[in-house]
């Protein structure tokens, strides 16, 4: 009989160490390792014994495609790629207090219009679930409510005739396997409980959907194999300060990946915003230095955002630069572009950097946006009103074309812009020449043109401009 071996094993990335040490040697995170007992060696090779043969079968086949289920609730029904596949498993991650189990428990109650549906809870008593079932007007919904957190009574339970159509794990770190001697939340337990109910789903047909602890970095916690072992990773983001909440597809098996759903936390739960660029630019001034509105596209949809930038004087030695919602090493590239190829002075100022909304970007298509945010806030300029800017810059000061610019420009015009400064196309013989509505377009090939459009106003206009928007404050306030 092979006898147990103790290992450590890394709370962070799940590396395993043969003896214990102050810091993890694969991700370098301290004080994460954990003593955890493995029940048999590992096996040396497969012997003589032969396995069963397996049967290999074309890429074209006979059976019948399992149909989706489709919720109703248009934003989550888009980013997982048009419903809920039968016998898949989705993970979703997220900061605590942000609205996952809010959001799953009207996922769960609008699926039972279609299919059977369970909500077993591993942190909430049932009539916690049932307090909440309440505040969200979904007390008479029939769904099917648990507490437990053994894998065993959940796979016990779920392998019988009358399995439901969907079953949503909350959360999947509270889970334990008996046959482990480590506790829950240990890589070792959320890896093996992952499995195991993810083995019973595809086995008997039916959407699981597992809730999954951040760490502090932002990350789904627990091994990163998590995440592989599952069909579909959505994270749900969003700033606590902000009513908006975002839902991302990062991974998914049966749709677009990066895909998005826009929520608005109200009193009543999450309610769905069918058009996130009118509610994200709700609230701007059109006629604000350092603004510029940018046309992104999240997954398959054109979003429309505003990018605010305030340059000021510092007195410090080292200027500080503040981003929210977007790359600071992104920032510091197009900051040293616009110094080094069109000579304006910004590595001696402060500079903060805000997308509107609560909203995250990380496509480069926004390099444009942010360069006109901060020629405008450097020279006292408005961007020119109703005007989206997008494009990306180059380290020589070139502006490239990006991707899917038609779709963007309709955004743009379906929401009343009449302008749009993109980088310039390259005309080919007999193709198409793309969009044809009725936005002005000013196409740059260098960020000098960009500089040109937005001149340095002087003096006594600006102080002309600040006296102006003083009176109107003014009379506003009565």
């Amino acid at each position: 009989m092979a006898r147990k071996s103790v290992t450590y094993v890394c709370q962070s990335c799940g590396a395993t160490h043969s003896k214990w040490s102050g810091k993890c040697d694969s991700c370098e995170e301290w004080n994460s390792l954990t003593q955890e007992q493995s029940s048999e060696s590992a096996p040396k090779g497969l012997g003589g014994a032969k396995g069963r043969r397996i049967e290999f079968v074309g890429l074209k086949g006979t059976g019948v495609r399992p149909e989706r289920s489709v919720s109703g609730m248009n934003e989550f029904d888009r980013v997982t790629g048009g419903g809920l596949v039968p016998g898949s498993a989705t993970l979703v991650g997220g900061d605590p207090g942000i609205g996952k189990s809010t959001l799953l428990m009207q996922v769960t109650a609008a699926l039972t219009k279609t299919i059977p549906c369970a909500y077993i809870s591993g942190e909430e008593a049932i009539e916690q679930l049932r307090m909440r079932a309440d505040r969200l007007g979904l007390s008479d919904r029939p769904v099917e409510l648990a507490a437990s957190t053994s894998v065993r009574d959940i796979v016990t339970t779920l392998d019988d005739v009358k399995t439901p159509g969907l079953v949503v794990i909350d959360s999947i770190q509270c889970m334990y396997v008996d046959s482990l001697d480590s506790a829950p939340g240990t890589v070792s337990q959320v890896r093996s409980s992952a499995q195991e109910l993810i083995r019973i789903a595809k086995r008997r047909g039916f959407a699981l959907i597992l809730v999954g602890h951040v760490t502090k970095e932002g990350t789904i916690a627990g091994p990163r194999v998590l995440e592989h072992m599952v069909d579909t990773v959505l994270y749900f983001e969003g700033d606590q300060s902000h009513q908006f909440r975002i839902m991302r597809a990062v991974k998914n098996r049966f749709g677009p990946a990066d895909e998005i759903g826009v929520f608005e936390m109200t009193e009543g739960g999450l309610a769905e915003v069918p058009n996130p660029s009118a509610l994200f630019l709700s609230e701007r001034d059109a006629q604000a230095t350092g603004a510029g509105v940018f046309a992104g596209m999240e997954g398959t949809r054109p979003v429309l955002v505003e990018i605010q930038c305030l340059i000021a004087p510092s007195s410090q030695a080292t200027p500080r630069r503040a981003v929210v919602g977007w790359d600071s090493g992104r920032l510091a590239m197009v900051m040293a572009v616009l110094e080094a190829r069109c000579g304006l002075a910004l590595g001696g100022a402060e500079v903060y950097l805000n997308v509107a909304g609560g909203l995250k970007i990380s496509e480069p298509a926004a390099d444009l946006a942010v360069a006109a945010a901060l020629v405008s806030s450097l020279g006292g300029t408005p961007v020119p009103p109703e005007t989206v800017v997008f494009g990306e810059i180059g380290l020589s000061g070139e502006v490239r074309a990006v991707s899917q610019m038609d779709a963007r420009l309709k955004e743009a015009e379906k929401l009343g812009f009449t302008h749009a400064i993109v980088p310039a196309r390259k005309k080919k013989a007999g193709k198409n020449p793309g969009y044809t509505g009725n936005l002005k377009i000013t196409e740059i090939s260098h960020l000098n043109d960009l500089v040109f459009l937005l001149p340095e106003k002087t003096p006594e206009q600006s102080s002309a401009r600040n006296h102006s928007h003083f009176s109107q404050s003014q009379a506003q306030n009565g």
